[in-house]
Formats: C-alpha cells, structure tokens, sequence
C-alpha cells in the first residue's frame, strides 16, 4: 500500500506564508507526476499545482505568482511553498502521485492537511 504523508497546514492570517510538504516512497516518486490539489466546503476538488519528474511545473491561476510546487534534491519530497495566502485558499490540501501506466495512470492521494486563512 502506497501512503502519501503530508505536514505543514494549519492556521496563519490573511498574507502570511505556509510550507507544505508530501513525502513519497522512492519508488513512486522517481517517475511520478506529483501534485497538490485542494477542496474547500461545499466545493469540488481541484488542481493547485503539479511537477513533473523533469521538473516541469503547472498552476491554477488562482495561485500563480503566490504558490511554488518543487521537488526536494536529496528527499523524495514535494513541497508547496504559499505565500501572500487569501482566506479563500483555506482549503484541505491534498498531496497526489500520479504513475504513468501504458495506457493509463495510478493515482495515489494522501490524507489532507487543512490550511485555514484568516482575514
């Protein structure tokens, strides 16, 4: 069973900074796609960011110009650097390893951590 451990959320005031980080088993993260996805209440889940294994970023305008997704040099570890948050970032931030299969892909999701920002 593959377990996604994230850390870093809790609870900062509007234009702070908060570091999130997603450790991955060595194996997924060499060839997976890593993202962060999120999903307020009452609201569907959606893209944040995502990196690939070369390094090649994507974000969600909302977040463009605020948010940094990077992979760590020597950990298997995706980390979202948040900064300038807004109270509509709070959220339940989830990590996500998406594997490239030969006609598909493997999604793995970890549990969530909350990021809650005050005006």
């Amino acid at each position: 069973q593959v377990q996604l451990v994230e850390s870093g959320g809790g609870l900062v005031q509007s234009g702070g900074s908060l570091r999130l980080s997603c450790e991955a088993p060595g194996r997924i993260f060499s060839t997976a796609v890593m993202g962060w996805y999120r999903q307020a209440p009452g609201k569907q889940r959606e893209l944040v960011a995502t990196i690939t294994s070369g390094g090649s970023t994507n974000y969600a305008d909302s977040v463009k110009d605020r948010f940094t997704i990077s992979r760590g040099s020597a950990k298997t570890t995706v980390y979202l650097q948040m900064n300038s948050l807004k109270p509509e970032d709070t959220a339940v931030y989830y990590c996500n390893a998406r594997v490239p299969l030969y006609r598909s892909n493997l999604d793995y999701w970890g549990q969530g951590t909350q990021v809650t920002v005050s005006s």
